[in-house]
């Protein structure tokens, strides 16, 4: 009987089971580099190769081939499943050759589990091999039917293809073992891995019997087979990947060095000419400091760094000098730029572009979040038939993070690195000997803060990666290390000279955040608020105010429109201007700028996540374009304006909020030094409508209460009632707000620090960097090529064709919301009931905002709303 691993079908030849082994074993040796050990100092990559030849082997059953070919399932179903019976021949291949129990028993574990997700690794292993002596037939476990169908795989294999199972495993063990070896120790084999993580008794487990680095083990090997399988099944031969099929194409420092050149020779630099010579003498100077430090970092090997640098000191140039140093230093192949919200990768992706002369479909650079178009295409795949065929080998390939740079997300990269699904886990790899860029490390919820550095741990120690962590406000993540006698190594000099010389703006306390102090009563009422606005504008100040929640963002919007109904919305000129044209790619900021400040000199901006991604990028480029030429400006956001948005105004009002929120919000604020100084002011807003608390009491109060830290630090450093210096802010106040956290408020859960000790797979799995909520995705089409684009994926669902439509519905990311849906909130259920999904087989709604009696779900200024709503509108 001719034994496939993959059937044939519609478009496919058949792949033959030892081709695929042979070829995920080829594969395996491509992916784990040479030089690569266990925590024991063993060959890494002949501990992948060996369960690549075996992760399979149950396939080899008549059982397993006629449920493949025909759907089929045999009468004990059981002896259908692959995996239980691979990962025993793992551990026994790998046994043979002398490895480490730990290590046979993390090849146990990952070809297990190499179509599932990680386990809690003790308790799963001892409860796959553990056999009672007195379970009857009718009262066996799960794991009991499974060891008795693993029997009858063994007797299955041995009657019909015993010479192919006994190359596989002459392959697998290099001779050390053999198949009669295996099938005869079976039985023996069952308790030896039980009694490897039980107690004396044998009946429970015991935790201590793994050391602390035995998950960031089960991962790595366990990320290594499953991209190696995942690629070759999705190739559908053994020749279709070369040699290179995994390497990166490194971006040149000395490209990046170049561009650096070009800029600062356009930008004269002097310590004693003008405040800009100035600014462009520091940041040369910074940049300068900066990869000659990470430079001698990495000749004493590398580990963590932190650069500490202000806002306009060209954080991301030197980040990316520093990286590609330390990655030359040390020989490395990728580096990893990670930020906490999407919103701002697009700005990274789109100055690498620029320096590389590049795009994101390459091995030079990768954009990974979920908005991204993510896949890798080699340059000689034109031929549009073999392109359509390695779609899914582009998208692996580019989730693995390949490429020579891959910017992504800490929850990319965190949650991969915590408890990963199965399709998360193929970048592991990528990760060995990588340097991982954490900008703007604060913005890491508070629940991570010990679970952060001891992933961190597993990075630098278990796979030789570097992490450099880059912020103006650094929360001292990784004092822990330095506990540990580790060292960190700061790779600016002196930050505060830098911190100095930029005092780009002065923070003002409003009396408002001075009765807070005091009492914690009277916060300041919108329409006060929103006569300070006006007031500001109106004395020609372009201003920023940055609420906390969406609710109090359209409160604070409506105030100012009731106020002054004068004020120009953009918005509506926006609005007016899509619906003259085909696409929003139609629409240029400039021109709409243009048309802005002909109209009126005053104008109002709201932004929030309920607009489209697409709409609040043409929003942002255009008021940028207004405040460049020195319009009169009001803008009022959410904190997604906070990180990392190029645009500065004159005035940044902030709602109270953790002092690093404080100093993000100020990085807006005169940014590129229009003015000798900005002002920020920190004011505490009154409640919204239908709403309890505060939306600083409703967002920062909850778990472990900064505000009041936050409030207490800032009057504890500044002296009587004075204004505070950017210094103060940034550099005194920041430290001794983090080290109030960490010693006071002990933040972050010591438990989720212990599920990595411990190799709990299962409770890391449930950890997420993004507050869990019911929400639903609702595409928004305003223009015609939107709704072209929607039919074309009903058309594709109509003619089954998935992969058009997986690929059509990436491309509507850019105009989808996310629209919460709380307890208690049926009305809303009710209400979005009579939005249509995109097609049969997906939550995703569609609003078509033209179609008569829809157009109530979309305000043109606010974006998403539910009509006629009363309920409670909830947190950004």
């Amino acid at each position: 009987m001719t034994m496939y691993s993959h059937p044939p079908e519609e478009g496919y030849e058949g792949v033959y089971l030892q081709t695929h082994l042979d070829d995920v074993a080829r594969r395996a040796n491509e992916i784990v580099p040479a030089e690569a050990t266990t925590p024991d100092d063993e060959s890494l990559q002949r501990v992948v190769e060996t369960l690549a030849y075996v992760h399979d082997f149950g396939k080899a059953t008549t059982f397993f081939q006629e449920y493949l070919r025909h759907n089929t399932e045999p009468e004990y179903k059981p002896c259908r499943y692959h995996a239980p019976i691979g990962s025993f021949a793992a551990y026994y291949a790998l046994d043979a050759q002398g490895f480490e129990s730990e290590t046979c028993l993390a090849g146990f574990v990952a070809v297990a589990k190499h179509h599932g997700r990680l386990p809690d690794v003790t308790q799963y292993i001892h409860d796959r091999a553990y056999n009672s002596e007195n379970s009857t037939a009718g009262a066996q476990t799960n794991a009991e039917q499974q060891q008795a169908a693993i029997a009858m795989q063994l007797n299955n294999i041995e009657e019909h293809v015993p010479e192919l199972a006994a190359d596989l495993f002459v392959a697998a063990t290099d001779n050390d073992g053999s198949w009669d070896g295996f099938r005869q120790s079976y039985k023996e084999l069952l308790d030896e891995i039980a009694a490897a993580v039980a107690t004396e008794s044998g009946t429970t487990i015991n935790r201590e019997s793994l050391s602390d680095s035995c998950y960031g083990l089960v991962l790595e090997i366990w990320g290594s087979l499953v991209l190696a399988d995942k690629t070759s099944a999705a190739s559908r031969s053994e020749n279709t990947a070369s040699e290179s099929a995994y390497e990166a194409v490194q971006p040149s420092l000395q490209v990046l060095d170049e561009y650096v050149g070009d800029l600062e020779a356009s930008s004269p630099a002097d310590p004693d000419g003008s405040r800009t010579e100035r600014l462009n003498h520091y940041r040369s100077r910074a940049r300068a400091a900066v990869t000659e430090n990470a430079k001698q970092f990495a000749e004493d090997g590398g580990g963590v760094a932190t650069l500490t640098l202000p806002t306009g000191m060209g954080k991301t140039l030197s980040g990316l000098s520093a990286a590609q140093t330390v990655r030359d230093e040390l020989d490395g192949e990728r580096v990893v730029y990670a930020l906490p919200f999407t919103s701002i990768i697009d700005q990274v992706v789109d100055e690498v572009k620029d320096i590389y002369e590049t795009d994101t479909l390459g091995r030079l650079l990768t954009a990974h979040h979920h908005l991204s178009e993510t896949k890798i295409v080699d340059e000689d795949d034109v031929d549009a038939d073999k392109a359509d065929k390695n779609d899914d080998v582009a998208g692996i390939l580019a989730e693995s993070w390949r490429a020579g740079l891959t910017v992504t997300t800490f929850v990319q990269l965190f949650e991969s690195l915590a408890g990963p699904a199965n399709k998360q886990s193929m970048k592991i790899p990528a990760l060995r000997d990588s340097v991982v860029i954490l900008d703007e490390p604060q913005s890491l919820p508070l629940d991570w803060w010990k679970l952060v550095p001891r992933l961190v741990a597993i990075l630098t120690e278990r796979y030789d990666a570097t992490v450099i962590a880059m912020t103006a406000t650094q929360p001292q993540l990784f004092d822990e290390a330095t506990d540990r006698g580790e060292e960190v190594t700061e790779l600016v000099d002196e930050p505060d000279v830098y911190f100095e010389a930029t005092e780009r703006v002065q923070y003002e306390l409003d009396e408002s955040t001075e009765r807070y102090i005091e009492t914690q009563e009277i916060p300041k009422p919108y329409a006060d608020a929103s006569a300070e606005l006006l007031t500001a504008v109106d004395a020609g100040a372009s201003t920023l105010a940055v609420c906390n929640t969406i609710d109090s963002a359209r409160a604070l919007f409506d105030e100012l429109i009731d106020i002054q109904d004068s004020l120009l919305n953009v918005g509506d000129i926006y609005a007016d201007e899509l619906s003259k044209v085909e696409s929003t790619a139609d629409i240029d900021p400039q021109t709409l700028a243009t048309r802005i400040t002909k109209r009126s000199d005053q104008s109002i901006l709201h932004l929030s996540t309920r607009l489209r991604p697409v709409d609040r990028l043409k929003l942002i480029e255009t008021a940028k374009e207004l405040t460049d030429n020195g319009h009169g400006l009001i803008t009022v956001s959410t904190q997604l304006i906070e990180a990392g948005v190029d645009i500065s105004f004159d005035r940044v009002y902030r709602d109270l909020a953790p002092i690093d929120s404080i100093v993000q919000a100020a990085g807006r604020c005169n940014r590129s030094f229009e003015r000798e100084q900005g002002r920020v002011i920190v004011w505490w807003l009154d409640v919204p409508d239908e709403q309890q608390k505060t939306p600083a009491e409703a967002v920062y109060n909850r778990g472990a209460t900064l505000l009041p830290v936050a409030a207490e630090t800032l009057d504890t450093v500044r002296e009587a009632d004075e204004s505070l210096s950017e210094t103060t802010v940034a550099r005194t106040a920041v430290t001794e707000y983090y080290k109030k956290l960490h010693t006071d408020k002990n933040v972050g859960k010591q438990e989720y620090a212990e599920y990595v000790d411990n190799a709990r797979g299962d409770k890391l799995a449930e950890l997420s960097l993004i507050n869990q909520r019911n929400a639903v995705d609702i595409i928004i089409c305003r223009t015609e090529a939107e709704r072209r684009q929607v039919e074309q994926v009903r058309e594709a669902w109509k003619r089954y064709e998935f992969d058009r439509v997986r690929r059509l519905m990436d491309e509507l990311k850019e105009i989808r919301v996310s629209f919460p849906i709380y307890h208690g909130e049926s009305d809303k259920k009710e209400k979005l009931g009579q939005l249509n999904p995109v097609h049969s087989d997906t939550d995703v709604l569609c609003l078509d905002v033209r179609k008569h009696g829809l157009s109530q779900y979309f305000d043109q200024n606010t974006g998403f709303v539910i009509p006629d709503s009363t309920a409670e509108r909830r947190i950004l």
